[in-house]
């Protein structure tokens, strides 16, 4: 599990999914700091490393990363983590367009395709 601040190439990602679930890579993205943490076993996980590096728990947002698959669908919003009524989210998903928008933009940053 690490925590990527700089570019990484989508191999990394394709290889860390075959080496883990075989198609997909878990993923937590800070969405104030433009940074995501990968490779965990769960979204929690990930949720943890993530606050103990300094994020706030209410710009975290989980998703799942299938490299194989094309650009436009590749990135699920889809985790326990994201479920939080008190920001007005009451689903696994992401329900506000503006935030999914700012994580397809740190995703886009730190994942060269």
């Amino acid at each position: 599990m690490t925590i990527v601040r700089q570019q990484i190439p989508l191999a990394d990602l394709d290889a860390m999914a075959k080496a883990q679930f075989g198609d997909m890579v878990k993923a937590v993205v800070d969405v104030e700091r433009g940074l995501m943490a990968i490779g965990g076993e769960l979204h929690s996980d990930e949720e943890a490393l993530l606050l103990e590096d300094g994020s706030d728990q209410r710009h975290l947002w989980g998703i799942n990363l299938y490299p194989a698959i094309g650009e436009e669908d590749w990135i699920e919003f889809d985790s326990m983590i994201n479920i939080r009524p008190s920001q007005g989210n009451r689903s696994r998903g992401v329900d506000d367009p503006g935030t999914r928008k700012a994580i397809l933009a740190v995703v886009g940053r730190l994942v060269a395709r």
